[in-house]
């Protein structure tokens, strides 16, 4: 009987200290267990939540792409008449030695050789199209556009001696001849810009 408690102590003993031991171990692996789970400040971002450095440079690289009054000239080409409008190509030569990338309308005005305003800046006609990429010495060109003299009653302006040009995008203007443009009818429009020096 002595043998039998002493044995029974024994294994009860046993099994508090077991008991005691497994939640003392539950114990230690629970904080890491959180601390696992739970968000950190400390934590470093994901590899998604970090921008690439390709997509840290877009906006940088949009705007220095852009053809500016610095690296083109401009130029009219040659005036298309026919059915009672006027088409004159607005010619812009890359002449930098990089490649650069214009989107929209330019700005357009004209003027007398000593800068007096003609009449008003041209309108925007049609849609702003695609962004047109030009490598050293490639061309992209608008159109002006007015009518013949007679076409409406609205008088003609003054000749002009020279077109004030801001390429799309740009602040700063370019001016070239006009080979005694006049606009007539009240109709001075502009098309957006396009590929290669003519249509």
């Amino acid at each position: 009987m002595a043998v039998t408690a002493l044995t029974l102590s024994a294994c009860q003993s046993g099994g508090k200290d077991s008991a005691l031991h497994s939640s003392a171990a539950a114990a230690a692996v629970a904080p890491h267990g959180k601390a696992a789970n739970a968000p950190s400040a400390d934590r470093a971002p994901s590899a998604a939540q970090v921008p690439s450095a390709a997509q840290a440079r877009t906006s940088a690289m949009t705007a220095s792409d852009r053809c500016t009054a610095d690296t083109l000239s401009v130029s009219l080409g040659r005036t298309d008449i026919g059915a009672g409008n006027i088409h004159i190509p607005l010619v812009f030569p890359n002449k930098g030695k990089t490649a650069c990338s214009l989107r929209g309308f330019p700005g357009v005005s004209l003027t007398l050789k000593e800068g007096t305003p003609v009449g008003k800046p041209a309108t925007r006609s049609g849609a702003a199209g695609d962004a047109v990429r030009l490598r050293p010495g490639q061309s992209a060109h608008a159109v002006l556009h007015t009518v013949n003299d007679g076409v409406s009653d609205t008088p003609c302006w003054s000749t002009a001696q020279l077109v004030r040009v801001y390429p799309p995008g740009s602040k700063e203007a370019m001016t070239a001849g006009t080979d005694g443009l006049r606009v007539c009818g009240g109709e001075f429009d502009v098309t957006s810009v396009k590929p290669g020096a003519t249509d």
